[in-house]
């Protein structure tokens, strides 16, 4: 599908490429790809947190981009507290102040930005930069290929940088 990165660029062909991250290592826990559309991220967002596993109530970070009303009343429905970046420009916030006034919040909020780290890496050194493959599939599968292969880096950087169990 054609879609534009932002305004004033052209259109090309495009996938949505859409990472979970846990807030406590920055590991990737779900990936999904889908067509390039205007509530794709949203959309995305919803089905890989409907397939978490557990009964925890866990905590959704992300940028203003989520902050629409369907969307956090939607969360709100699946018992996950939505810590969403706050978007006034012109209008209300979906997101109001019994999860803003918290200080799990105002963390979510600093933790969250660690998924750039993740497409960054996935761009420069998983060569993602330039898709290579053609069609959802190809293209999904090579998406959390890539997704899993930085985790492996990213689990032998935190054991590299853990304190030794015996002191040594």
């Amino acid at each position: 599908m054609l879609a534009r990165k932002s305004r004033g660029t052209g259109a090309v062909l495009a996938y949505r490429g859409h990472l979970l991250t846990e807030n406590r290592n920055g590991l990737v826990v779900s990936t999904l790809t889908t067509r390039a559309y205007g509530s794709a991220e949203r959309d995305a967002a919803l089905l890989m947190t409907e397939a978490l596993p557990g009964a925890n109530r866990v905590t959704l970070g992300a940028d203003k981009g989520y902050d629409a009303h369907d969307f956090i009343t939607e969360l709100r429905h699946m018992e996950i507290t939505p810590h969403i970046a706050q978007n006034n420009a012109n209008r209300r916030s979906a997101v109001d102040e019994r999860t803003t006034r918290h200080a799990g919040y105002r963390a979510s909020q600093k933790k969250r930005k660690r998924v750039e780290e993740v497409f960054g890496w996935m761009k420069s050194v998983g060569l993602l930069r330039k898709v290579r493959h053609r069609g959802l599939e190809r293209v999904g599968w090579m998406f959390t290929f890539t997704a899993a292969a930085y985790n492996l880096v990213r689990i032998r950087n935190l054991m590299r940088d853990a304190p030794h169990p015996h002191g040594a």
